[in-house]
């Protein structure tokens, strides 16, 4: 199963949008600051999620919140 998850950080009030297997791990790793893009930001909570059976589906919605109506759809969550 793979998980397409919205992060965001109140502190800075920003977003991040990401794909993964295992969603509790990646928050870990998100507010141990052991990702570049993220470290500066923490702490980190989930505000979406959504499951997939299919790799190529969570990438497509991935992809989608990334693009501009995706981050129009995101400002609903924050």
């Amino acid at each position: 199963m793979y998980i397409v998850y919205i992060l965001y950080s109140d502190s800075f009030n920003r977003t991040y949008t990401g794909m993964t297997s295992n969603l509790d791990k990646r928050l870990s790793q998100h507010n141990a600051g052991k990702n570049r893009s993220t470290k500066v930001f923490v702490p980190w909570r989930v505000i979406f999620k959504e499951n997939f059976d299919i790799r190529i589906e969570a990438r497509k919605k991935e992809k989608y919140l990334k693009s501009g109506a995706g981050r129009e759809f995101i400002k609903n969550f924050v």
